[in-house]
């Protein structure tokens, strides 16, 4: 807990808008990707493909829908954003993973690479000085 308290001292002192936005453009498009799966089923089966024979196939396919869209609102919004970003991790680490499992798409890779290390570091930044937490800490 301590970590955390001491974690959110340093990104407050170190805030810049440019980390605000690039938050939220994060959640953006997390959230797009989750309504695109839910709305292109036949395109998301394709890439969930590699993983439908696994226990839970289906399981993962809900989760990662839901985690998109619940968690791309939490992060644009700057609400409970490490719990957000964690949610996030596996399902990214899953898509980089799938690339190398079925069909290589190098744009796909590098998009989600790229994700999750952007997430990686929000995880240890949080949502800033301007954001949901940070107005409701004030509150407090």
């Amino acid at each position: 807990m301590e970590t955390v308290k001491s974690l959110n001292k340093w990104a407050n002192a170190h805030t810049y808008y440019s980390l605000d936005i690039l938050r939220i453009i994060v959640g953006v498009f997390l959230f797009w990707k989750g309504v695109s799966f839910l709305t292109n089923t036949e395109y998301y089966n394709q890439l969930s493909e590699p993983i439908k024979n696994l226990g839970g196939g289906m399981l993962i396919v809900h989760y990662v829908v839901a985690a998109h869209m619940m968690g791309g609102i939490m992060i644009i919004v700057g609400l409970l954003t490490r719990w957000a970003i964690a949610a996030q991790l596996p399902i990214l680490l899953g898509a980089f993973l799938v690339n190398f499992i079925g069909e290589m798409n190098v744009g796909n890779m590098i998009l989600s690479f790229l994700l999750f290390v952007i997430c990686v570091f929000f995880l240890f930044y949080g949502s800033g000085k301007h954001s949901a937490d940070y107005y409701f800490k004030m509150q407090q």
